[in-house]
């Protein structure tokens, strides 16, 4: 069985995220050793705090460019939540701070009016994925169509790129990348360990992907 490769940086709910991925279908080990990445198949990283503090323990254990190196070689790749986030040219969260680079982007508060507006921050719970009618959906993705999922965040991305947006979603009338990819990375905003049959649907669709 192929092994995929959860990456433990010391920040996320790795607990709850390899058992949906184990009951999806997957055989899972936690990876904190940068240089072991390499040995697994496909790669999760998972994310829950501050982006600064996650990009700071991913530089610090190596595990930046073990991330890069794989994605290079065209391991399937999966971000979550703040996973998806660190992913970006930079964030706006406590300052600015540089992400990894790998799509084209910037991570944004939601507007300073939504709260007032009614609109609670962080926008938590069930809301839509959307895809855009004009291309196709993403095979890892595409078991959400029709679907809710579940959101917790603060900030939120939108890619440079229109390509590498993969499905929206919008909090209020504030428009935000749901899910963003290039060849064999894909990244969600929301938590796949958190939305019930639809995570895990998308779940087992990854560990089924060959990009």
């Amino acid at each position: 069985m192929k092994k995929t490769g959860l990456i433990n940086y010391g920040m996320g709910n790795l607990h709850s995220v390899a058992k949906a991925l184990e009951k999806a279908g997957g055989e899972v080990e936690l990876v904190s050793d940068a240089a072991s990445l390499k040995n697994y198949d496909r790669i999760v990283l998972p994310g829950v705090g501050a982006f600064r503090d996650c990009v700071a323990a991913l530089k610090e254990s190596g595990m930046d460019v073990a991330i890069k190196n794989e994605i290079a070689a065209g391991k399937p790749f999966l971000g979550i939540c703040l996973g998806m986030q660190v992913l970006m040219d930079h964030s706006l969260e406590f300052g600015r701070h540089k992400g990894l680079g790998l799509i084209a982007g910037a991570v944004s508060p939601f507007p300073a009016d939504h709260a007032e507006r009614g609109y609670k921050i962080p926008h938590m719970g069930w809301n839509d994925v959307i895809f855009s009618s004009e291309k196709p959906q993403h095979p890892v993705l595409a078991p959400l169509a029709g679907k809710q999922v579940y959101y917790v965040h603060s900030y939120c991305c939108m890619p440079e790129n229109p390509d590498h947006l993969l499905a929206a979603c919008s909090y209020g009338d504030y428009p935000f990348a749901a899910a963003v990819g290039r060849d064999n990375i894909v990244a969600v905003q929301f938590h796949p360990e958190k939305s019930q049959s639809a995570g895990l649907a998308l779940m087992e669709a990854f560990l089924q992907w060959n990009p």
